[in-house]
């Protein structure tokens, strides 16, 4: 393989179905109380304290503003692939230091590419196409356009699947895209590995009935890989020392294949229970779902759900939303919980899997959105949540309202994506509870990081993730780096 030096950008984005980005609006306020007492005097002379008053205000708000709300400057870097669009997950902080990622595509006939960025030597290395990887690129078939799963290592071999590029909307909904004319429809997700001291790659299997795999997580421990399919939602799990693919059926209802009552937001977070190997998801409307590995069944955990009046209230049969799913979530080995995020609310929790119990621990969003009591732009949430290499700090990427002249900006009413939103880093330190909001992201050229939803720790502290890039008229998303100042490392 060889590798490619990157090219750091200076660069600005738009934000597909959202509203278009006006670099004059990078300006932001924040509301500061102002206590004035004004005595019996005359009208004049109030209008004139009242003048004064508001000029104090307005000073001391941007002076706050700008104390409070510190910036960081994320590198951009060019990962040589034009036609990149947005990916969810699709990234991972492997054991040799580097950093892998998936570049996706919505051609029918371009597949999503993967590449692994060196932080030594910041040079990145094009891996290979996932259709090809996947046997299928003389097939003429619609391409592996996606992967929306984060990398699993294990063993010298990172672990992921692949998804469909191309939809179709039917309703108001997402369907598979049909293939043009001369073509073969999209062949299925695969579960793939990927050798990193050979640099070749493993097809191991294919969802049935074409269907892309959306969610996927592995038991490194039993060898077992897990998958949701899209859209019908089938819960799917694959052993590696069998060699064997089992469908265990709908588990979210109608999946987002759904009619009416029957449709459901598919959860995009599978959670392995390390220790007992249950596997635990949720469904719209609040379960709380595990994977019995000694039973290889699923069933419903009785004892807690995610139906929570902190979180809001939810059509769980509504596309709008992610409802009372889980965003994100993840499996903390020395604690044996998951800590996750409810996406629209932004709460991050904590799950005993053995007590089934379900603990709030703090609302994990901008302290701009926390101020404006308001939800943040993305409609399903965000997904850029990570634990760090110490094992105690959880990093989170998640948006903020942009404020011009004291006003909050405009949202839509409907919609994955309402508004336009600043990108802010956030960490928790789990022992101390601590929360911390590091300020908004920006490149440096002064334009914001837009459709942010991936992360990944470097062991150089630097936190990865995926944005769209504009450079000479031209949209891509690629890799960017942002590094945490000394003064601001927990």
């Amino acid at each position: 393989m060889r590798g490619k030096r990157s090219q750091r950008r200076h660069i600005s984005a738009k934000r597909k179905r959202g509203p278009t980005e006006n670099p004059s609006l990078a300006l932001r306020a924040s509301v500061v109380p102002l206590a004035a007492r004004v005595g019996r005097v005359s009208l004049v002379a109030q209008v004139g304290m009242a003048l004064a008053a508001a000029f104090l205000l307005s000073a001391t708000a941007s002076a706050a503003a700008a104390a409070e709300a510190p910036k960081l400057v994320a590198e951009t870097y060019n990962s040589g692939f034009a036609d990149a669009h947005d990916t969810f997950n699709g990234m991972g902080a492997a054991s040799d230091g580097k950093i892998y990622y998936v570049l996706c595509s919505q051609k029918h006939d371009v597949a999503a590419q993967m590449y692994a960025f060196d932080p030594a030597t910041r040079n990145i290395s094009h891996l290979g196409d996932l259709t090809e990887a996947c046997g299928e690129k003389a097939m003429k078939a619609v391409a592996q356009g996606k992967s929306h799963v984060n990398f699993v290592e294990t063993r010298g071999k990172l672990y992921f699947a692949t998804h469909i590029g191309i939809y179709k909307l039917v309703d108001e909904l997402e369907t598979i895209g049909p293939p043009p004319p001369g073509w073969k429809p999209y062949q299925g997700g695969h579960f793939l590995a990927y050798d990193m001291a050979t640099g070749t790659f493993q097809d191991l299997a294919v969802a049935p009935r074409g269907e892309g795999i959306i969610t996927m997580t592995m038991d490194t421990r039993r060898g077992r890989l897990y998958g949701l399919t899209w859209p019908s939602g089938h819960f799917l799990r694959f052993d590696l020392a069998a060699k064997e693919l089992r469908d265990l059926g709908p588990a979210c209802l109608g999946g987002e294949s759904g009619k009416g009552s029957q449709y459901r937001k598919i959860c995009r977070a599978l959670v392995v229970d390390s220790d007992q190997g249950g596997v635990y998801f949720t469904s719209g409307e609040g379960t709380i779902k595990r994977y019995r590995y000694d039973r290889d069944a699923i069933e419903t955990v009785a004892g807690e759900d995610m139906k929570k009046d902190y979180f809001g209230r939810y059509d769980p049969a509504s596309s709008e939303h992610m409802a009372y799913n889980w965003r994100q979530a993840l499996w903390h080995p020395a604690e044996q919980v998951i800590y996750g995020v409810h996406g629209p609310s932004g709460y991050l929790f904590r799950f005993d899997p053995r007590a089934e119990r379900l603990e709030l621990l703090e609302r994990l969003t901008s302290l701009a959105s926390k101020r404006s009591g308001m939800y943040d732009q993305f409609s399903y949430g965000h997904l850029g949540l990570a634990l760090g290499p110490d094992r105690r700090t959880l990093y989170y990427l998640t948006g903020g309202p942009i404020y011009v002249n004291g006003k909050r900006l405009a949202t839509a009413s409907k919609g994955e994506v309402k508004g336009l939103e600043d990108l802010h880093l956030l960490t928790y330190d789990i022992p101390t509870a601590a929360y911390r909001d590091h300020g908004a992201v920006f490149y440096k050229d002064g334009q914001r990081p837009l459709y942010v939803n991936s992360i990944a720790v470097g062991r150089d502290g630097a936190v990865y993730s995926l944005a769209r890039v504009t450079e000479h008229g031209h949209t891509r998303t690629d890799l960017i780096r942002i590094q945490l100042p000394a003064t601001q490392r927990q």
